[in-house]
């Protein structure tokens, strides 16, 4: 097992639950290839994957219907997809920095497991199911709240946001995912200003700068497609 490098006080900050039982926070962060011999799949972060999937969808659910009160089924519908789908969730870990507190067996920590889309998706929804057992419902409501926020708001439709086109255009030339790197913070807290490097192996990569990771994330994707479009 490789041993991440963790710092669960900062984590449980910026998930904004301070959880009673640690062990809870623990083992939502246990994949299963860190499991020693004869421990059991039972201690990895699974079940409470399995039941973080649950919650996000019922709050989601009442997050939608209080954020559009006059949408009927259908839109409701589409949002729920766009808004419970891996890439979504992987998105809302890497703003959490999940990555860096995963355990990971040796070999999947080697071939880059804390920045894969499934283990970040997986992650944050086993987060979730934490902070239900930890805390019931509405701490874990208020999580998906805070961790969805504008997502909530954006428009249904044929867009897609500039990290999604270019994740891709990556897969298109089976290349890795792109990684987006924080270089730089600097500001006051309420308005700190966040320098992003997106990144793609054998694409190249570009830069952005916005007052949330999120922002500067989707602006240097941005940057990213336009840069590719000059060179084509």
């Amino acid at each position: 097992m490789v041993k991440a490098e963790r710092d669960l006080p900062a984590l449980e900050v910026r998930l904004g639950h301070r959880f009673a039982d640690k062990e809870l926070l623990t083992q939502a962060l246990m994949h299963v290839s860190a499991i020693r011999q004869g421990e059991g799949r039972i201690s990895s972060y699974q079940r409470l994957e399995f039941l973080g999937d649950r919650v996000l969808g019922l709050a989601i659910a009442e997050l939608l219907l209080a954020t559009y009160p006059d949408a009927e089924e259908g839109e409701l519908a589409r949002r729920m997809a766009l808004l419970v789908r891996g890439e979504t969730c992987a998105d809302v870990a890497r703003e959490w920095e999940l990555g860096p507190n995963i355990r990971l067996g040796a070999g999947e920590a080697q071939t880059g497991g804390r920045r894969r889309l499934t283990i970040l998706a997986d992650a944050c929804e086993a987060v979730i199911g934490a902070v239900f057992l930890d805390g019931g419902f509405e701490p874990a409501k208020a999580l998906v709240a805070r961790g969805w926020g504008d997502r909530l708001k954006e428009a249904l439709g044929d867009r897609r946001d500039a990290k999604t086109k270019l994740q891709e255009i990556a897969q298109s030339r089976q290349l890795p995912v792109p990684v987006y790197t924080e270089i730089s913070r600097s500001g006051p807290a309420h308005r700190m200003t966040f320098v992003i490097v997106a990144s793609v192996e054998g694409l190249g990569e570009a830069e952005g700068q916005g007052h949330s990771k999120r922002e500067a994330e989707q602006i240097a994707a941005r940057a990213f497609l336009d840069k590719l479009e000059s060179d084509a």
